[in-house]
């Protein structure tokens, strides 16, 4: 069996027909976009911006001490190591960059032909993970998405498999900068005062709204570089439009 996972995951697959891809991303946005549904694929996000943190804790020699996901859809990675620092900061950014991050990843292997390859690699992620959970909630969470992964990776079609990867891929892109604009929006209320932004502004005197802006900058160059590769007739789009807006002016 691991024989056959992987060779299937080193398979290339065809790429499918820009139809395919932007219809992936028009699921996406009906996952991501609605207030109604939101609620559960930010679950997503959080699982990503919490692996995010522990990947770079330990990146940076520091000690992970856990990972806790919760039903409200926020999360918590607790660390040891100096309370300040490039390790302490570098922790903190990973959070709200780790969807783009990860998404531009995932564009990297959808383009190579290795979408099997992708949905294989996120199974590994999240079992990597699962070792540092340290709540109920968090456990089923992370059990419950490796299940349906490994059961799409091993059942369904190479077709539904390869959409199925498209629509992750496109689902962190578009979901990258909604937390970000709720932290902006909570920080305006008052009530994020324990956010990485604000941790951040106490451990480098920059102010957390430069923070909060900057991740917003980031993640939205994320998914606009993601879709362009992606999909290259919006960068031919983008150029028209830019020409004739130019012949305009």
């Amino acid at each position: 069996m691991i024989a056959e996972v992987w060779r299937r995951a080193l398979a290339v697959q065809p790429p499918p027909a820009p139809v395919v891809v932007a219809l992936a991303a028009v699921l996406a946005a009906l996952l991501v976009l609605p207030r109604a549904i939101w609620p559960y694929t930010r679950m997503l996000v959080t699982i990503t911006h919490e692996g995010a943190h522990g990947v770079a804790a330990l990146l940076t020699g520091r000690r992970l001490q856990g990972i806790r996901l919760h039903s409200d859809t926020s999360g918590l990675t607790v660390s040891s190591g100096r309370s300040g620092g490039p390790g302490m900061v570098t922790m903190l950014l990973a959070g709200y960059l780790g969807p783009a991050v990860v998404g531009l990843g995932a564009v990297g292997l959808l383009l190579a032909g290795h979408s099997l390859g992708l949905l294989w690699l996120f199974v590994i992620l999240l079992a990597l993970l699962l070792v540092q959970i340290r709540n109920f909630y968090g456990f089923v969470l992370v059990v419950g998405c490796a299940v349906v992964l490994i059961l799409v990776s091993w059942y369904l079609p190479a077709t539904m498999q390869s959409g199925l990867a498209y629509v992750l891929t496109w689902t962190l892109l578009l979901a990258a900068p909604k937390p970000v604009l709720e932290l902006i929006r909570q920080r305006r209320a008052g009530r994020a005062s324990h956010s990485d932004a604000d941790q951040l502004a106490r451990l480098t005197r920059i102010p957390a709204s430069l923070w909060a802006g900057g991740f917003l900058v980031v993640n939205c160059a994320g998914l606009v570089l993601g879709g362009v590769l992606l999909l290259p007739v919006l960068a031919e789009l983008g150029y028209n439009v830019a020409e004739q807006l130019a012949a305009a002016a």
